[in-house]
């Protein structure tokens, strides 16, 4: 696949929509001003995909920042989530106007199941068909879905999920799952990225040495050559300006390689097998 060169360009998605293959997280971003200002900081430095969730309690905030952006919403791709507490599917619909109604957008570009839990994904998936269907969204999607999850939900749903966010990085590199996304054209997207902070690890500091760049960059550089989309979340201008600096080099087949073998099977978040509810 050719690699992304500048921080405009996109993935298509199996129906055809257009999705940035990079973007601003704001897990754990303080609603309010932090939201607004990381989230206007991140548009004015050509960002146009913001990954938001209705757990994250702060989609008023990012609603707010894109009103005043002065970007056309056409160019803006938005993701939010169905939270736990909501799955199933008229609960669903009910937590999905919520949200639209706190982002303020008619259309959200990407809805997703934030969870697969134990027996609720199935209807809650459900409910976003019926989104899709009806036209308040352009994509739908899962989280944290292992292969299994996508096989049982497979087996039944009538849309096949266009995107599968889920905990990815090099102490976790997931290949049987990135293997089976690639071979149903289900596109993987990064969350904690950047192993929340932990990037104190020697090959990512030699080669940053070697292309003049930070652990950090050479970490978002290996996702999008991966073909995997990545949403880094800072709150810094500096840092959300450098986090999008990741297109004026490229790892070599070895350097990737080596990178993919610092995989540990190594979690940061709860893993989607034990976190039932």
């Amino acid at each position: 696949m050719p690699f992304p060169t500048s921080i405009a360009e996109a993935t298509v998605l199996h129906n055809g929509v257009r999705m940035p293959w990079l973007g601003l997280g704001v897990w754990k971003t303080q609603n309010g001003q932090e939201t607004v200002d990381a989230v206007t900081a991140a548009i004015r430095n050509g960002y146009r995909a913001i990954d938001t969730a209705a757990i994250y309690k702060n989609e008023e905030s990012v609603g707010r920042a894109i009103a005043e952006s002065g970007v056309n919403r056409n160019e803006l791709f938005i993701t939010t989530k169905v939270w736990n507490d909501d799955q199933g599917y008229d609960s669903t619909l009910r937590a999905f106007d919520k949200s639209r109604e706190l982002l303020g957008l008619d259309v959200i570009d990407l809805y997703l199941v934030h969870w697969p839990g134990k027996d609720k994904f199935k209807e809650t998936y459900r409910a976003l068909e019926t989104l899709y269907n009806d036209g308040k969204v352009r994509a739908i999607g899962v989280s944290n879905f292992k292969v299994h999850h996508l096989e049982e939900l497979m087996g039944s749903c009538n849309i096949k999920p266009m995107v599968n966010q889920v905990e990815f990085h090099p102490l976790l590199t997931q290949k049987e799952l990135l293997n089976f996304c690639r071979k149903h054209s289900i596109q993987l997207e990064a969350w904690s990225p950047l192993m929340q902070g932990n990037l104190d690890i020697p090959l990512l500091k030699e080669l940053g040495d070697k292309y003049g760049k930070t652990p950090a960059q050479i970490v978002l550089r290996w996702d999008l050559q991966h073909g995997v989309v990545t949403i880094p979340k800072s709150v810094h201008e500096h840092r959300i300006k450098e986090n999008a600096d990741v297109f004026d080099f490229q790892l070599s087949d070895a350097e990737m390689e080596a990178i993919d073998g610092l995989n540990q099977d190594k979690r940061f978040g709860p893993d989607p097998d034990e976190f039932l509810f």
